[in-house]
């Protein structure tokens, strides 16, 4: 059983995940909205439990799921571990007397309870004593009948969740009216307020990145760079040692590392090594969404355009967060890197396979089912295949992000 899987972040007030929502879907068959709602939650979430493994999704963070009716009835939820997960009651259930005992009893078996999309409306009410957590749609509740919501729930300890925040103002204004966690897409645009200035590390990585983008590389030059910074060295051997990159063979120097790598490995590496120091300051999430799409990219070009060159694909991905990285116009950022005129367009918003790979990274990131499958039909790639690399490339960000650039 082949699991589809989508996840968002939520954000704490400095910008840092919390947790993940995680948007399931079985089956090719049912990529649509009229999916049987607790036939997905229960068989896509035994799935992915059994086979991917939700830690592999979300990593150490907290899992947000979805809950309809008969799951909650059921008790499915208390199939999984009450440490990583927060049990969402969709706004779309029928409430009675039957649905409010078991979430009581779901919650007194030490399960976080969220209320999704909380609309004010009195059938909530029998929750709020044991509801842990009320996420707010900003967009469908007035914002100023907000504030009285806010107090109230502050009163019962119980944290809020303003969805839909779309922009760095949204974010600023429900943090000071004292919501706790954050759910949108700000964080993927720059707040272009003020531009980050490049010092002696960051002129060093665009240096870096530059050589990583050019046709042939400079060994001479890369091996000049890294020397000089033992740290840099250091990530190099963590990176080629990390299993999911080298399962045969012990690194140990640098010219052994960047002769067993090969180009294109080593310039990968450089790419996402330069992103990670110029993402300095930034959070962290920024880095994992990069290398996410970086690897989806990768193999999605690669199978549909270009087997030989994966590293425009991968570069495509990387770089694409780059202007919310460094709080300037992508436009100019990529002006200043030598990198082919193709990824060039696709970051800047010009057509083909690479800005269409990209817009299907996103899709994926917003779980929306129809677009994607829509990329599949157009094509004619299977959509299994699609969502394999998907997962495939949340394994490799989680593995490279802790085995080579955590300490960083």
């Amino acid at each position: 059983m082949f699991a589809y899987v989508a996840r968002q972040p939520i954000f704490d007030v400095d910008r840092e995940v919390y947790a993940y929502e995680l948007l399931f879907r079985i089956g090719e068959e049912n990529c649509f909205p009229d999916i049987p709602p607790d036939e997905a939650t229960s068989k896509i979430l035994t799935s992915t439990h059994l086979s991917l493994g939700i830690e592999e999704i979300t990593g150490d963070k907290k899992a947000f799921i979805n809950f309809h009716r008969d799951t909650l009835m059921f008790r499915f939820p208390t199939s999984l571990d009450a440490n990583k997960v927060v049990i969402e009651i969709v706004e779309t259930v029928e409430v009675d007397e039957a649905l409010v005992s078991a979430c009581k009893h779901i919650r007194g078996l030490g399960y976080p309870i969220a209320l999704d999309d909380y609309d004010m409306k009195g059938k909530w009410e029998a929750f709020i004593p044991f509801t842990s957590i009320v996420k707010i749609d900003i967009t469908e509740i007035a914002h100023d009948e907000i504030p009285a919501l806010v107090e109230r729930f502050k009163s019962k300890n119980i944290k809020l969740v303003a969805e839909k925040i779309e922009t760095y103002e949204e974010f600023n204004k429900f943090k000071a009216m004292g919501f706790d966690y954050f759910q949108g897409y700000f964080l993927a645009k720059p707040e272009i307020v003020k531009h980050r200035k490049l010092g002696p590390s960051n002129l060093t990585m665009m240096e870096l990145l530059t050589l990583s983008s050019q046709a042939k590389l400079n060994f001479d030059e890369v091996n000049k760079i890294i020397e000089r910074d033992p740290s840099l060295t250091y990530l190099l051997l963590r990176f080629i040692n990390n299993p999911m990159v080298n399962k045969r063979h012990k690194i140990t120097s640098l010219k052994h590392a960047l002769t067993f790598m090969g180009e294109i490995e080593v310039k990968k590496f450089i790419s996402l090594l330069a992103l990670a120091n110029l993402n300095d300051g930034q959070p962290t999430e920024l880095l994992q969404m990069a290398l996410v799409r970086a690897k989806f990219c990768e193999l999605v070009f690669s199978q549909l355009k270009d087997a030989d060159n994966p590293l425009k694909g991968f570069l495509t991905g990387l770089l694409s967060l780059l202007d919310a990285m460094m709080e300037q116009r992508i436009d100019d950022l990529v002006s200043k890197v030598p990198i082919s005129d193709d990824v060039k367009n696709a970051l800047c918003g010009g057509k083909g396979m690479l800005r269409n790979c990209l817009t299907l990274a996103q899709l994926f990131e917003r779980a929306k089912w129809t677009g994607i499958q829509q990329f599949a039909v157009k094509y004619d790639i299977s959509q299994s295949l699609l969502h394999s690399y998907y997962n495939e490339a949340i394994k490799w960000a989680k593995h490279i992000h802790q085995s080579a650039l955590k300490d960083n």
